[in-house]
């Protein structure tokens, strides 16, 4: 038999490789992919190997991460809850993807990952996976093994000889990748307890943020950001969608923004608590929203707008392949069209702040706004029939709830 697994080089998926082998008997190939964590993929090969793997495989997925799957995210104004940017949801089905391609390559039976059984990420994985390949036999070892917690895990990698980063002291559970970083576990289990130091990794702790902010200006095409201005530019560079997000992680880092910590409801009925630093993505969002307001039709607007809960609960749940999000996306797309402009932002101590935006197809019309003389392009007057139109059915309402009082007025009189 023959396993690829979903590889980080962490706890989990360290011991679930050493397992695999000794319960399946099965050769196991270790696929780690690259979706922007740096320098923690330096040392996986050979950890992979020396656990026991027979191959590893490291793809850089970094571009088509950003380009394919956090851009038209972005574009759709996804949030979780109204709070998560989605970090680790939007990275599954890719990294899934990525795993089909190289067990259908080396001619695999299977496809395992470390997604324990009472989290989002073992749907997000195995959905995919049905969607793309379900020829694929599915491994899921933390349904499958006794281990009962990540304090088992750690005994069993010590008495391996595995090593791991994660101590029963600090047992964090952490995802990183391009869009964000994710804390679970350990002491954050307490929804009460304040987040420990180490659970600032991109961002700066606001008490210890600059005291000047950094000002900068994000240029959009149809949707997407494609040049930024940084506080220290002349002019607007052009980036990669990829160079893009590090560029505005590090900036907004340096801030502290974009840092969420929350208790969130997962797919399979729990509710669980998070804390997530997304200071790029929090940016984009801004910024995007803000040349929105400017570009977009409002009742396109309000009907993207009507749709981003599902939308986030598509790719929260695992359905990045299914039909339903697709034709999603494809209004989005749509909708997307005449997104164009600039948007220049402050960044200051957590805050992201909207200093202002232009578009050469904007549809705002100083002329009509104005509060001012608008040279007749607006006739207040008509505002008088626009809304005795719109009250014809409130008035309606009220007659229909007053005419049995007055019957009943009438009677009480007559009798």
């Amino acid at each position: 038999m023959k396993i690829v697994l979903a590889y980080s080089g962490g706890l989990d998926t360290s011991v679930i490789l050493k397992w695999l082998r000794e319960t399946y008997e099965a050769e196991v190939i270790a696929f780690c992919a690259d979706l922007g964590q740096e320098e923690e993929l330096a040392d996986v090969p050979e950890k992979a190997r020396n656990t026991g793997a027979s191959k590893c495989y490291v793809v850089d997925l970094v571009e088509e991460f950003a380009t394919d799957f956090i851009y038209p995210m972005i574009q759709a104004g996804a949030i979780y809850e109204g709070q998560y940017f989605l970090g680790t949801s939007i990275a599954r089905p890719l990294i899934a993807k990525a795993q089909v391609e190289i067990a259908r390559r080396e001619g695999a039976d299977a496809v395992a990952h470390g997604a324990t059984g009472k989290g989002n990420d073992q749907c997000r994985f195995e959905l995919t996976y049905a969607a793309l390949a379900p020829e694929l036999k599915i491994i899921s070892p933390w349904r499958e093994w006794d281990f009962k917690g990540r304090t088992d895990l750690i005994n069993y990698a010590k008495a391996h000889g595995i090593p791991v980063a994660a101590t029963a002291a600090k047992p964090y559970s952490t995802d990183r990748n391009l869009l964000h970083i994710s804390f679970e576990a350990g002491v954050l289990e307490d929804p009460w307890a304040e987040p420990p130091a180490e659970c600032y990794v991109l961002g700066t702790p606001i008490e210890q943020a600059p005291d000047k902010p950094d000002i900068i200006e994000l240029a959009f095409e149809a949707g997407n950001a494609v040049a930024l201005k940084g506080p220290d530019d002349e002019a607007p560079k052009r980036l990669s969608p990829a160079a893009m997000l590090r560029a505005l992680n590090k900036l907004g880092g340096r801030h502290g923004v974009g840092r969420v910590d929350m208790v969130e409801n997962r797919f399979v009925g729990m509710k669980s608590r998070g804390v997530y630093e997304t200071p790029g993505g929090a940016i984009l969002h801004q910024a995007h929203r803000q040349i929105e307001s400017l570009t977009l039709d409002r009742e396109t607007m309000h009907l993207r707008d009507a749709l981003i809960p599902r939308y986030a609960e598509m790719v929260y749940y695992g359905f990045w392949y299914a039909p339903e999000r697709e034709a999603l996306q494809a209004l989005v797309t749509e909708s997307q069209r005449h997104v164009t402009g600039t948007v220049r932002l402050k960044l200051y101590k957590g805050n992201i702040i909207t200093l202002g935006r232009k578009s050469p197809v904007s549809l705002y019309q100083t002329q009509v706004a104005s509060m001012e003389d608008d040279a007749g392009a607006y006739n207040q007057a008509d505002a008088g029939g626009f809304i005795r139109l719109n009250s014809i059915r409130l008035r309606a309402r009220t007659n229909q709830q007053t005419l049995p009082h007055v019957a009943r007025q009438s009677e009480m009189k007559l009798g």
